[in-house]
């Protein structure tokens, strides 16, 4: 009788906190959105000395000299370099650095961080801000935390409390309705060569397209097509994902067109630690856009807010004038080309679960909390060793307004080589007013498009 008592306890406690961890935002906490908070939730004020300003409303509107579809004109050009950190002076902003940039900094003598002045520039559009506010009472985590439900458009968890809630952020974060890319990758090699490979890139952004409901989205986030367009001996294959929004109840679908064959086949597990598109085995399917897919493999510890150095409007690295060359330096990218600002983070550890497998036993994600845009992630081997340091340099697009990035680096610290991804400098900016529908992400037109 003790223990079926005992048991009914425990068994009352779990569902208690059950019930509070997947419990929606009260209306006290929502009313701070837009008041002591930023309409996506981060902290409306400046910092105690000031060093990052109060948030007041970013970028919204095009700078002076903005041509639209041209290249974005850096609004912070004037900017001067507060402090250069390189390896001899680290130890003293040891405070303000992530795990990963002490090792880059110990690791490379070459490597240094120019830290400029903070600039909060992020922005969306209203009605992404309005949902924002809409949902923060209704969002949910799915069981297990491996999905969202009573959100749409705006970001689930203005206010987070669970670890995994602000990586829901991240994967339901604005970056535009529907946009082509034309970016290319590198994977140097410790002396410096590398073959670049080109992408053509659309994504139709279900979750945020304007008149979307929930059930019409059908448990699907995203439709995402990515063709190779060079070098020669790769072009022409295609990958097509459905990307969904629960990938534990329903996996994203994938497919591939096969120039060779001519045939569109499914595609292989596109999830977790398989590897990237013509990445090298420099990245693993999941860090595409710095973290993607499902979170069921991972424990997620909220560590709460820190003020750290972060990679933030990096408009030099899409400047035309800047060549990929240019970028593309032994070991790690032109610390010359790269700006580092003092931002507020989230930062959450991720350790894999028992009997779970990944390459990755352990990362720690440092989230901005004007966007909810990874902008660095250390990740461990099995071995407990600080294994690979993944930057994203992101600016804002102002034109849309969209916070993104304009290089997104994967160093492995281990083999001294690393993975740049996302740049356009050499490309034509992206277009985020392209015309589709959802009868241009299926099998089919992916055949169509294949065989022309």
């Amino acid at each position: 009788m003790r223990n079926r008592v005992s048991r009914l306890i425990l068994s009352s406690a779990v569902l208690a906190f059950a019930g509070l961890a997947f419990a929606a935002l009260p209306p006290a906490e929502v009313a701070k959105l837009g008041t002591e908070l930023t309409p996506l939730g981060g902290i409306k004020a400046a910092n105690a000395d000031g060093s990052i300003p109060a948030w007041e409303g970013g970028i919204t509107q095009p700078p002076a000299g903005y041509v639209p579809g041209k290249h974005y004109v850096d609004p912070y050009a004037a900017d001067k370099i507060v402090v250069t950190i390189d390896g001899k002076n680290a130890s003293a902003h040891a405070a303000k650095l992530s795990e990963g940039h002490k090792a880059m900094l110990a690791t490379y003598p070459s490597f240094k961080m120019n830290i400029y002045p903070t600039r909060r520039s992020a922005a969306v559009p209203q009605r992404i801000y309005d949902a924002t506010k809409a949902i923060a009472g209704t969002a949910q985590l799915a069981p297990g935390g491996n999905g969202v439900t009573g959100a749409l458009a705006g970001i689930p968890f203005p206010i987070p409390t669970e670890g995994v809630q602000v990586i829901w952020n991240h994967l339901l974060r604005y970056r535009g309705d529907t946009v082509l890319r034309k970016v290319a990758q590198a994977a140097p090699t410790r002396g410096g060569q590398y073959t670049m490979v080109q992408f053509d890139e659309e994504t139709m952004l279900l979750y945020h397209l304007p008149g979307m409901t929930e059930a019409a989205l059908r448990n699907r986030v995203a439709l995402f097509k990515q063709e190779v367009t060079s070098p020669a001996r790769l072009a022409g294959g295609i990958l097509l994902v459905h990307e969904t929004l629960n990938q534990v109840t329903q996996p994203r679908d994938a497919w591939l067109y096969n120039p060779g064959q001519r045939r569109v086949r499914r595609a292989p597990q596109v999830a977790y630690d398989n590897p990237g598109t013509a990445a090298d085995n420099m990245r693993t399917s999941d860090q595409l856009d710095m973290f993607n897919g499902a979170p069921d493999r991972y424990d997620w510890r909220l560590v709460g807010r820190q003020e750290i150095y972060v990679p933030y409007n990096a408009y030099k690295l899409q400047d035309p004038s800047v060549k990929f060359k240019d970028i593309l330096t032994p070991l790690h990218m032109s610390p010359d080309l790269l700006r580092y600002e003092l931002h507020r983070v989230w930062v959450v550890d991720a350790t894999l679960k028992p009997n779970e497998r990944h390459v990755y036993k352990r990362r720690t994600f440092y989230v901005d909390e004007d966007s909810w845009h990874i902008l660095l992630v250390d990740q461990y081997d099995n071995r407990d060793q600080l294994w690979r340091v993944s930057e994203g340099h992101v600016m804002n697009f102002y034109n849309v307004p969209a916070v993104w990035t304009s290089a997104e680096s994967h160093v492995d610290l281990q083999a001294g080589r690393y993975l740049v991804m996302a740049l356009f400098s050499e490309n034509p900016p992206h277009d985020f007013n392209i015309k589709r529908t959802e009868a241009d992400y299926t099998p089919d037109a992916l055949r169509r498009e294949g065989v022309r």
